[in-house]
């Protein structure tokens, strides 16, 4: 019996094995079918429009691709113009004109206009009087920014790079609340690391009499970071500077008094 039941087991084993064995074969034969027919489609296709049967199959994808979301792809424009700084003097007819029909949002929205136009005038001062070169690496002009993205003083930005090579400082003059948080920050760390005697990757310095952090990380270089008031700074970041000395030699190039002056600082 024991016997019996071995031979009938041997036989389904090879049933099995023989019918894996058909149903791969067929599985070929399929796939070699199918490819014939495909590339007879394909050639069909080629006659009749002119464009390669990849082509057609990648124009096919990304048609279902633009059509799946709804929107078509954007293949171009104009962008948009400069626009010139708001004419404070215009803003300000307008703010008065705009009052005397006790039309108050219109009003305001000018005096808005005007107060940046003003703060965008100042920036502009600013970056004249910023020296063209800085211990030997020259300013590039074209990157010069002023902005302003509120009014009342709120939000003014003044930048400008200086390169040479791959050596660059970059001075950001703000009057804005971000600089002065982040400046209480640092300064606010450093005065603990100091106490605590720990290794100091920042610490506090002056630069021309003015309260300052230097900062240095191998990832970005040097920042330092000089108070002008409570809510102005200067901030300098220094990328493959020699050394900490050579830093403080090109901050000090700079005529911080003047900025402050201009800022209204005291």
């Amino acid at each position: 019996m024991k016997r019996f039941l071995c031979l009938i087991c041997l036989a389904a084993a090879l049933t099995v094995n023989n019918a894996v064995h058909s149903q791969g074969f067929l599985k070929k034969i399929k796939d070699k079918v199918n490819k014939a027919v495909d590339r007879a489609a394909g050639n069909e296709i080629e006659k009749k429009t002119g464009i390669p049967s990849n082509q057609e199959t990648a124009n096919n994808n990304n048609n279902s691709n633009s059509s799946s979301s709804g929107k078509p792809s954007n293949k171009g424009g104009g962008g948009l113009s400069n626009t010139e700084p708001p004419d404070v003097k215009a803003q300000m007819i307008e703010a008065e004109t705009a009052h005397g029909a006790k039309n108050y949002s219109d009003a305001r929205y000018s005096l808005q206009q005007a107060l940046m136009g003003v703060e965008l005038q100042l920036g502009r001062q600013i970056l004249k009087s910023l020296p063209a070169t800085i211990i030997a690496i020259p300013a590039d002009t074209l990157q010069d920014k002023v902005m302003s993205t509120q009014w009342g003083w709120s939000n003014l930005s003044i930048q400008r790079a200086y390169k040479s090579g791959d050596k660059q400082l970059s001075i950001t003059i703000g009057n804005a609340g971000i600089y002065a948080g982040m400046a209480n920050m640092y300064f606010a760390d450093a005065s603990m690391m100091e106490a605590h005697g720990d290794k100091q990757n920042f610490k506090q310095v002056k630069v021309k009499g003015n309260k300052a952090i230097i900062q240095y990380q191998d990832s970005k270089g040097y920042t330092l970071i000089v108070s002008l008031g409570q809510s102005s700074m200067i901030v300098w970041e220094c990328i493959n500077f020699a050394n900490e000395q050579e830093v403080m030699t090109a901050a000090n190039g700079f005529d911080i008094d003047g900025i402050k002056k201009m800022l209204g600082e005291q």
